[in-house]
């Protein structure tokens, strides 16, 4: 015999927050899963070319390629502009691990500066167009404008001497009373 009892039925206030509930819990799995903060890359990968950047600009007087933003400046371009250079990205750092691991028996980031300076001259005679691309776009992170996601601070542009440069579009002229 059916019983006679209806289903309960849920708020419209139940409804939202239930499904408000499992949107957050959907993105930050997704977020947090493969990728943490990076838009492209996976931590693991992160690591390793943090290691390979600071080695093509090292910390000295002025922050290193990592410190001054260069990884996210290239995370931003790898999930944007350079789509088309992922797939290298990803075997070359997949490679770059696999040497270090057969190497050193560590990965890169965790490589002393000797032994991380001879991983990445390996890197770059066996596996040259990677090497190139990470160093061409540590350039453009390191040297570009921050608002790219790199150059944090302008520290490049201090570096060398240089005023930062007035954002396109901005008026370069003061325009309180009394002044021309």
């Amino acid at each position: 015999m059916p019983s006679s009892k209806k289903p309960k039925r849920m708020t419209r206030r139940q409804f939202v927050a239930a499904g408000t509930m499992g949107c957050a819990a959907l993105a930050v799995g997704c977020k947090e899963g493969n990728h943490g903060n990076w838009d492209f890359l996976n931590d693991a990968q992160a690591r390793t070319l943090t290691a390979i950047c600071d080695q093509i600009v090292p910390e000295d007087d002025f922050p290193s390629a990592s410190q001054a933003g260069v990884l996210t400046y290239i995370d931003k371009q790898l999930a944007r502009h350079y789509r088309r250079h992922r797939d290298i990205y990803r075997d070359g750092l997949a490679q770059a691990g696999a040497m270090s691991r057969e190497r050193f028996g560590q990965e890169p980031a965790a490589l002393a500066a000797p032994q991380m300076a001879e991983l990445t001259s390996a890197i770059e005679k066996q596996n040259r167009k990677f090497f190139d691309l990470v160093r061409s776009h540590t350039f453009e992170g390191y040297y570009g404008a921050p608002r790219h996601g790199g150059n944090r601070n302008a520290v490049s542009w201090r570096m060398l001497g240089m005023a930062e440069p007035p954002v396109n579009g901005r008026a370069q002229y003061d325009l309180r009373k009394g002044s021309a």
